[in-house]
């Protein structure tokens, strides 16, 4: 994995390091543990829901960061997923329906000291609060989401949701859903998401690693977790839990080459456009792409993203994108300074304004 010096295992990539997601944000001297962000408050989700062990993945991540909990926010939107707030012993918000990202842009750029975390659903984040979710991606906005992928709506008892894929059988779609499923990872990425992670939610080392990746990443960071709902789509990604998973599961590392398999038999390499699976005895070493998520165009990423794909024969696992690009959050108060410094310190602009043409009395 790529560290904030630019690096993997010692070895230059000649990234520029830059601030971290975390810079200005207070930190502790009192070390810390997992139930330490444990909260008083009885957690509730039916037996066997992969919130469980997501929710105790980040708590054991949590102290890794070193932040004091204070300043540690979690914004969620409506679905069994968002009750995250509840369980974690930090500041956190139960918002609306789809507004988590717009909730935790305007925390964002109001406190520079907080460390703001979205957690959100399929159905929450690319339904009705798709604009919401895109545009915090598309500014670049200094946040932490954590998209929580199960196919289907669970909280409201088993409807199909704009990932679950085509001919599913739900309540809302006896006869097989006829929608195109979103790929949230492709959809990210044509946000111009400068940070794309995807884990399974019972791998708990995969997810740390990304995890880790998103917390340093300056600028927003969006993290697909695969899931189970063991109660209205259960075992809809068993596939890449049980014998064969290893088939299946491509999981890719920063500047190594990407093979797969029990015995490294399969790898990805270029076709046309775009990317392929191969044989590895087929092709030749330097053919099989090594995987580079620094890449400042979005296409190598996007196109990784399209190996992965509704039946989950191929899905792609780990960081697919991780790249530099200014912060809204950061341009904003650049902004503000510099109008502060060059703008006279009175009424009369604001009166000018409120008095001009461009105002009526009704």
């Amino acid at each position: 994995m790529t560290d904030l010096m630019g690096s993997i295992s010692g070895v230059d990539l000649g990234i520029t390091p830059g601030p971290s997601k975390t810079s200005g944000v207070p930190t502790t001297d009192v070390p810390q543990k997992g139930k330490d962000f444990t909260s008083d408050q009885e957690v509730r989700w039916c037996p066997g829901c992969g919130d469980y062990v997501i929710l105790n993945t980040i708590r054991n991540f949590l102290p890794e960061l070193g932040l004091k909990r204070e300043n540690m926010v979690f914004v969620s939107g409506i679905g069994c997923s968002s009750r995250f707030p509840y369980y974690l012993e930090t500041y956190g918000f139960h918002s609306i329906h789809g507004r988590a990202p717009t909730i935790a842009t305007g925390l964002t750029l109001a406190r520079d000291d907080l460390s703001v975390w979205v957690v959100t659903g399929d159905g929450d984040a690319l339904s009705i609060g798709g604009n919401h979710l895109i545009h915090a991606l598309r500014r670049n906005m200094n946040i932490t989401i954590l998209l929580f992928n199960n196919r289907i709506y669970g909280l409201t008892k088993g409807q199909y949701s704009p990932t679950s894929e085509v001919g599913k059988v739900t309540k809302s779609t006896p006869m097989g859903s006829l929608d195109t499923p979103f790929n949230p990872v492709s959809l990210a990425l044509g946000a111009e998401a400068t940070f794309v992670g995807r884990a399974l939610d019972s791998d708990r080392a995969g997810l740390t690693a990304v995890l880790r990746g998103a917390a340093e990443h300056r600028g927003a960071a969006i993290v697909e977790i695969l899931q189970d709902c063991p109660i209205f789509n259960d075992g809809s990604f068993d596939v890449l839990r049980k014998d064969g998973a290893e088939e299946r599961v491509i999981r890719v590392t920063q500047g190594e080459p990407i093979t797969f398999g029990a015995d490294g038999e399969y790898c990805v390499v270029r076709s046309g456009f775009g990317l392929d699976v191969a044989k590895t005895a087929d092709v030749a070493a330097e053919d099989i792409v090594v995987h580079d998520a620094t890449i400042a165009d979005p296409a190598y990423s996007f196109a990784l993203s399209r190996l992965s794909d509704q039946n989950l024969e191929h899905t792609v696992m780990g960081i697919f994108r991780q790249v530099s690009r200014p912060t809204y959050n950061d341009q904003a108060r650049a902004q503000v300074a510099s109008a502060r410094e060059t703008i006279p310190n009175d009424t009369a602009a604001l009166q000018s304004l409120l008095r001009g043409r461009d105002t009526w009395t009704v």
